[in-house]
């Protein structure tokens, strides 16, 4: 009942910390959690369970460092593997080196092999942490790549080092040879055992489905329990269960990409359950961060063999060799001091860093007890705050772009750049249909153009909405109205029309500007007009004669050169309205003019269902690989780049339900 009792306020606040950081946005999430799991342990209903580092790493390390593999760009971690290398080893081995000997010389009660321990659980990255502040801090694309393959790869190297040091203060007894031979049996160790078994987990998946178990509960189970066995079975054969979980995850994208249209159902309900089963995780290793921090805190603070005042120092000093050993690591391989910087600023410790601090042995192997133990844990716990803090002031600071206003809306702005990468991804799927165009697809190429048109139409009108006031929307408009009667009354003139269908024509532009200028006037002229069609024999001729000349096909050439011409008044007018309203327009004159060529050229027909089914699977790929793009160029973070991928996905499955009906209808 207790364990239950803590989970259930532990999540509670995990949803309380959304609402707070809504009004205080320019505090991260996790600092709230951590604030939030430090009330908790003060709470009187609330029992503190004894921390268990080795189910800390099971439950949460293990998916979270699962999802990371599959989502994060397969080809940008090769093309960056050498300064991944560099900070995931050469930096972790570098800080044990270096720092180890610093903490012994600072605190010489501590001893040295204890020091390479604190040293080494110091030198692991939170990916957690930064991914909560980079969409704060907009860092660029190739450092926010470069920060998530260092943790995926740091955490395993970090805890490498940390054991040997911990067995070396233990046993008194160390071997530099045994050790690297030992880390690289474990590294390369548990990438295979990664590697087999998450092959394994997928050809199951395989198997199932050419059995005709489709049954998207049994799939989803198994991948939610996939990353929990693979690193159970990896640690229980004494090999990397970290690297085991990140190869397993990095296998399943690769079988996802390759799976393709057979799994868009699976896709949908796996994107949704594990962006539910993510946020509780990442919310619950700051909120047990927190939870465990008072306790930590009070066996020092009330210990009388310590000066508070100097124990905080202790944490200043190691917390800025830690910092300037990475900047300086950084910039002897960039040498560049400002992605230097925002590197050393970047590289915030979290949970791993207090799991591995929970897992020191209390006693030595003479039954003595382990020397400073809660003091590590101490140091560990504010340098995990420190960097914390450190990184939410600076990394905003140094990433606020020149001459931008001080505070803009965060939420508008977070939509503004949504929309825009909506906007890029739909134009991405647009581009590739008309590029696979062709005599023989023509009708459902032109059907499908004119459906992203109006996808398109709504996100560029929104975006004006937001620049844009209505006052200037309308007299854009009234300028294409009027370009359009002014090509309607040349056609008069020369004769390529009969009075009547520019009456007509006239007549439809009328209604559109009262609707636009003045919509009483609108509706006073509608029910007069309905007036003289009911009642009078003038309107009942009238009607028959104009219904007569709108089907005639001079009427949707009219109309098709008058779009033209409102299209070029648009282009003349790009200088002196904003670009986002003249794209809102141009993209409502063109949606018309594809579906009236649409209409004209099918008689109402889309093609083919083959021949759309193919242009429409073109199309979306193409939007994937346009927020791949998007997201390996630092365009959108790693949070939006997910947003747009779920998008696509339930389009693309809503997509194959229609061709499903499809299918069972015709039959």
């Amino acid at each position: 009942m207790e364990i239950f009792l803590l989970t259930m306020a532990l999540l509670v606040m995990i949803g309380a910390s959304n609402v707070i950081q809504r009004l205080i946005p320019f505090v991260p999430v996790p600092i709230i959690q951590i604030g939030l799991g430090i009330a908790a342990a003060y709470m009187p209903f609330v029992h503190h369970v004894p921390f268990e580092p080795e189910l800390f790493f099971v439950l949460f390390i293990a998916p979270l460092l699962f999802n990371d593999g599959k989502i994060t760009p397969r080809e940008e971690l090769w093309r960056l593997r050498s300064p991944i290398l560099l900070l995931a080893l050469g930096l972790v081995f570098a800080t044990v080196l270096l720092v180890g000997p610093f903490i012994h010389w600072l605190i010489p009660a501590i001893p040295l092999s204890a020091a390479f321990a604190l040293a080494a659980i110091l030198s692991p990255t939170d990916a957690v942490a930064v991914g909560s502040i980079s969409g704060r801090a907009k860092l660029p694309g190739g450092i926010l790549r470069l920060l998530e393959g260092e943790a995926l790869m740091n955490d395993a190297s970090g805890l490498v080092a940390f054991n040997f040091a911990i067995a070396a203060t233990v046993t008194g007894y160390f071997s530099i040879t045994h050790a690297a031979g030992s880390f690289i049996v474990i590294a390369l160790g548990g990438l295979a055992v990664g590697a087999a078994l998450g092959f394994a987990a997928v050809w199951l998946r395989v198997w199932l489905r050419r059995w005709g178990m489709e049954d998207i509960t049994v799939h989803m189970l198994i991948l939610i329990l996939t990353p929990f066995l693979i690193f159970l079975a990896a640690e229980h054969l004494h090999v990397s269960g970290i690297l085991a979980v990140v190869a397993a995850g990095v296998v399943h994208a690769v079988e996802r990409d390759r799976m393709g249209p057979s799994t868009i159902r699976l896709n949908v309900v796996s994107d949704s359950t594990w962006s539910v089963i993510l946020f509780c995780l990442n919310g619950l290793v700051f909120m047990l961060l927190g939870f465990e921090i008072p306790a930590v805190i009070t066996k020092i603070w009330e210990d009388p063999n310590y000066h508070n005042g100097q124990v905080i120092g202790y944490i200043f000093a190691i917390t800025a060799l830690l910092l300037a050993l990475r900047f300086v690591w950084v910039w002897a391989s960039d040498r560049r001091w400002k992605p230097a910087l925002l590197t050393a600023l970047s590289g915030v410790r979290g949970a791993v860093t207090l799991a591995g601090a929970f897992s020191i042995p209390l006693l030595l192997g003479d039954g003595s007890p382990f020397p400073e133990r809660s003091l590590i844990l101490f140091i560990c716990a504010g340098v995990i705050l420190l960097t914390l803090v450190i990184a939410s002031v600076f990394l905003p600071l140094l990433t606020r772009e020149p001459g931008a206003a001080p505070k803009v809306g965060a939420e508008a702005a977070a939509k503004e750049a949504e929309r825009r990468a909506r906007i890029k991804v739909l134009e991405a799927g647009l581009s590739t249909v008309q590029a696979e165009m062709r005599e023989d697809n023509q009708a459902a190429a032109l059907a499908i153009k004119a459906d992203y048109a109006q996808r398109l139409q709504e996100l560029r009108i929104g975006l004006a909405a937001d620049t844009e006031s209505r006052s200037a929307v309308v007299p854009l408009r009234l300028e294409a109205l009027e370009a359009e009667r002014r090509l309607a009354r040349e056609w008069l003139a020369d004769g390529r029309i009969t009075p009547q269908l520019e009456e007509a024509f006239q007549s439809s532009l009328n209604r559109v500007e009262l609707a636009l200028t003045n919509r009483f006037k609108l509706l006073a002229a509608l029910l007069y007009g309905l007036f003289i069609r009911l009642f009078t024999k003038r309107g009942r001729l009238r009607k028959a004669r104009l219904k007569a000349e709108r089907v005639k096909e001079e009427y949707k050439d009219l109309k098709q050169a008058a779009i033209g011409a409102s299209i070029e008044r648009l282009r003349e007018l790009e200088g002196e309205y904003s670009p986002d309203l003249i794209q809102a327009m141009l993209g409502h004159y063109r949606e018309m003019a594809l579906r009236l060529r649409g209409d004209r050229f099918g008689r109402g027909e889309t093609g083919t269902a083959a021949e759309r089914r193919e242009l429409e699977q073109k199309a979306v790929q193409a939007e994937r690989n346009e927020i791949q793009r998007l997201f390996e160029e630092g365009g959108i973070d790693r949070k939006l780049a997910a947003k747009l991928r779920v998008y696509v996905n339930y389009r693309e499955a809503s997509l194959h339900e229609n061709e499903q009906l499809g299918t069972h209808a015709a039959h």
